[in-house]
């Protein structure tokens, strides 16, 4: 074994059923939430992008983002169900500014991103539209009045306009007014909306989000993922054929393989095997697949951390290390540690808990650095100030709840079991 990887086995039980490991998870959760709650909401609506001292960057009209939009209400959702003072005045804030700002009510749908004038990005992704379903079903768990209407309308405009039933699988992107942009198809946003439309399900009981999500899973993983030796293809043509050449933007399209998803789709694909009330056996062997792929080629051995991404060889593209691949780590191996326990997904664990700890976490100002260089000092070449809560949040609170659905639906569980 490396240096920079586990190489003890670990001794005695689990972590995430210790007291004060537990306790521990429970106090990163509440530091990632007093880093953001109290300096996001722009009056005018939406919510501010914070620096790497939780200092609010507003050029006077900045520009809001959709899938920051939604992911506070799902955070603060999250944080509501939790019993956190404030954070449902977060999810109304944004329930509000998605379903009255970027709502396009001309052409239906959602646009990209909008100013105090109005869009600046007024294309139609599908990865935002995935996360207006996560918000959406979120917000419908703890209440909101404006839940049931933004479900309605999400699920619409995905199923008329996005959804292709001959692949199983949604289309990419759309101008304004639904002329179609490109022929690309992108994984991420069908992992993306893997995950909301579970969330949809658990919120509403309706099961036809899940044999969507089914779906879905079976053509990236069962189908593209499983022909590579269990890495996942990020890229293909309108007709689902792989695209090993094509090269997008850095931050949502990076060329070639990116380890990072392999690792959310490995908690994905339990958290689908458990609501699918364990029907499909090859959900879980894939996960493990998954699991052990991503940290044998993407894992930095020399130096830690995850090159976000590779090529078709394994060899590392961007060298970067980003906060998210190791947030979805924890969550997969926390998933895996209780779905197939063992010494290789316990030590993990543990071990990348260890590293977030020593190289990410941001003990001075608080919440997480976003991006690290390859030998592990703080970089802004992708990212800069502290643009997101949801990965790191979600990673501090999957190991505190069963393994068995979305963090909303579990948490609520938990609070109506007497």
């Amino acid at each position: 074994m490396q240096a920079n990887q586990p190489n003890l086995p670990p001794t005695g039980s689990s972590w995430r059923t210790r007291p004060f490991h537990r306790q521990w998870l429970a106090d990163q959760a509440n530091n990632l939430f007093d880093f953001f709650q109290h300096r996001l909401i722009n009056p005018a609506g939406g919510f501010f992008d914070l620096d790497e001292t939780g200092q609010r960057t507003d050029d006077g009209n900045p520009v809001r983002q959709i899938h920051n939009t939604t992911r506070m209400v799902h955070c603060f959702a999250i944080g509501t169900l939790l019993g956190r003072p404030g954070c449902d005045a977060i999810v109304d804030h944004g329930m509000e500014f998605l379903w009255n700002g970027h709502r396009d009510t001309r052409h239906g749908g959602y646009v990209w991103s909008l100013d105090d004038n109005g869009p600046k990005d007024d294309t139609k992704q599908a990865y935002g539209h995935a996360f207006v379903l996560l918000a959406a079903s979120s917000a419908k768990v703890v209440g909101h009045p404006l839940a049931d209407r933004v479900l309605e309308d999400i699920t619409q405009v995905l199923e008329q306009r996005f959804w292709e039933d001959q692949h199983g699988a949604v289309a990419e992107e759309f101008a304004r007014d639904w002329s179609p942009v490109s022929q690309y198809r992108g994984q991420n946003s069908n992992m993306h909306l893997t995950e909301a439309l579970m969330a949809a399900f658990e919120a509403t009981g309706d099961r036809s989000y899940l044999e969507k999500a089914e779906r879905i899973a079976s053509l990236i993983i069962g189908r593209h993922a499983a022909a590579l030796d269990h890495r996942v293809a990020e890229h293909f043509t309108s007709d689902w054929a792989l695209d090993k050449d094509y090269r997008g933007y850095d931050v949502f399209r990076p060329y070639g393989l990116t380890p990072g998803h392999w690792l959310e789709w490995a908690r994905l694909l339990l958290q689908l095997w458990a609501l699918g009330d364990k029907r499909h056996a090859w959900l879980p062997e894939a996960s493990r697949a998954l699991f052990r792929q991503s940290v044998e080629l993407g894992w930095d051995k020399e130096k830690g951390g995850f090159f976000y991404t590779l090529d078709w060889d394994n060899k590392p593209v961007l060298r970067q290390k980003l906060w998210w691949p190791c947030s979805e780590a924890i969550g997969a191996a926390s998933f895996l540690t209780e779905h197939s326990p063992s010494e290789f997904h316990e030590a993990w664990y543990r071990y990348l808990w260890g590293f977030a700890d020593r190289h990410l976490i941001d003990h001075r100002h608080g919440g997480w650095y976003p991006e690290l260089s390859e030998d592990l000092q703080p970089a802004t070449t992708l990212f800069t100030g502290k643009p997101d809560l949801y990965h790191a949040l979600q990673a501090c609170l999957i190991p505190l709840f069963p393994s068995t659905g979305s963090l909303t639906r579990v948490i609520q569980q938990e609070s109506e079991t007497p």
